[in-house]
């Protein structure tokens, strides 16, 4: 028997539990379905031996959408802020991170002239209104910023860090940059994770009458009579809804939607590729370097922080949790067993002997940081899905028109909810 609802949501995430929690402020019956055993995608933090690892890096931007949004359902944010400095690694070389005022006079890696263009150039970012940027790749606009090959690099470097994106001759300026006024306006590293926020909009939702089932993978999505749609699971369960909202990667959707899929969508979302890196999440018991906290390579597209330093990841304050981040580049052949050679010796240069202090370490290969490498065009191709499915809604880090990573997650989630909501009240 096909059991109805007024909206499914596909996807247990942060986009599908954002939208959950608005929706339950209305009188529609809402049903989460997860094809996973847990809830939270990339958002889940592990506890493994007392220490509360993340799946790879996370931070939340202190001034951008994310925050404000899960602020306005009651979300409590505890954590701290990083400080900014820290070193960047160029082969055998250390210099000062220039990314505050004392950094950018003190480092070795710029020349005076050098030093005043970086700093002015950081002011123009901050400033600047990324619209103008609508049809530029972030190489093109960094290359019209500077002729500097360092500032460059240090732009490059900065793109990396804000937004996992390693592709400037690919990526869209305008998203890239909109990130980076976010990121120099700081971040929160998160106490006890990232899970904390699932767990507390799970909670809300499900008190709020939510429904969220686990285990559940969505086989296809069929527009049905009377603007509705039915959902065929893999151990063909069926439901019905008058609203669905995906928050699956696109080429989940399309494949769920098999023959009724567009051509216009299935080359739209065919042209879509994932963000994707390698990580090793790591316990010590302590430092063996505690003064050194971060580090990034200048054109290596590594990464390495100690954000136990600012955020309470362990039942034991002693002890240290990092994380070490290879960045990939979306054409590049990816081989496991020489990423994680490269991540522990760029580790072992940051914190020597660390092996002899290890509580838990994993090495995930490859994930998928975001589902849509943002390009120019992008726009164009989201606005276009959006009208050949009434009914069908998307949400998640790939769906937004104006961000990625958890700011496009969260803020696609409300905006997916407040148009089911305008739709139902029309």
């Amino acid at each position: 028997m096909t059991k109805k609802w007024d909206v499914i949501i596909v996807g247990g995430g942060l986009a599908g539990l954002v939208a959950a929690n608005y929706l339950a402020k209305t009188d529609l019956s809402i049903l989460v379905l997860e094809k996973g055993k847990k809830i939270g995608g990339r958002a889940r933090t592990d506890c493994i031996r007392q220490q509360y690892l993340n799946l790879g890096p996370h931070a939340l931007y202190k001034k951008g959408k994310a925050k404000l949004i899960l602020e306005e359902l009651d979300v409590e944010l505890n954590g701290k802020s990083p400080k900014l400095g820290g070193i960047l690694v160029e082969k055998n070389m250390e210099y000062t991170a220039p990314f505050t005022l004392l950094g950018i006079f003190s480092t070795s890696l710029l020349n005076w002239k050098e030093r005043i263009e970086w700093a002015r150039v950081l002011i123009k970012v901050i400033l600047i209104n990324t619209e103008t940027l609508a049809q530029q790749t972030f190489e093109e606009w960094v290359q019209q910023t500077s002729d500097s090959e360092k500032v460059q690099s240090l732009f490059y470097l900065l793109g990396r860090l804000g937004t996992y994106c390693h592709a400037s001759e690919k990526a869209s300026a305008k998203i890239i940059v909109s990130h980076l006024k976010a990121v120099l306006s700081g971040v929160l590293y998160l106490d006890n994770g990232w899970q904390t926020i699932i767990d507390q909009l799970h909670n809300k939702a499900v008190i709020s009458g939510v429904q969220i089932q686990t285990h559940k993978a969505i086989k296809q999505i069929d527009p049905i009579e009377n603007d509705h749609f039915k959902l065929v699971l893999s151990n063909n369960e069926e439901f019905s809804g008058k609203y669905v909202l995906c928050t699956t990667a696109p080429h989940e959707l399309n494949h769920m939607l098999g023959e009724k899929a567009t051509l216009s969508q299935i080359d739209a979302f065919s042209k879509m590729t994932a963000v994707k890196g390698a990580t090793i999440d790591v316990a010590l018991t302590q430092l063996p370097n505690p003064k050194q906290l971060f580090a990034m390579g200048l054109t290596d597209p590594l990464y390495f922080s100690v954000h136990s330093s600012y955020a309470r990841l362990s039942e034991d304050a002693k002890s240290a949790v990092l994380h070490v981040f290879r960045y990939y580049h979306p054409d590049e052949q990816i081989d496991g067993i020489t990423v994680k050679n490269e991540l522990e010796q760029f580790l072992e240069k940051m914190q020597p002997g660390w092996k002899n202090y290890v509580i838990t370490s994993r090495f995930i290969p490859q994930i998928n940081v975001n589902q849509r490498l943002p390009r120019i065009g992008d726009e164009q191709r989201l606005n276009r899905f959006k009208t050949e499915f009434p009914g069908l809604y998307i949400a998640g880090d790939w769906a937004s028109l104006d961000s990625i990573l958890s700011e496009g997650a969260v803020s696609s989630g409300k905006q997916a909810a407040e148009e089911i909501i305008k739709k139902e009240k029309s």
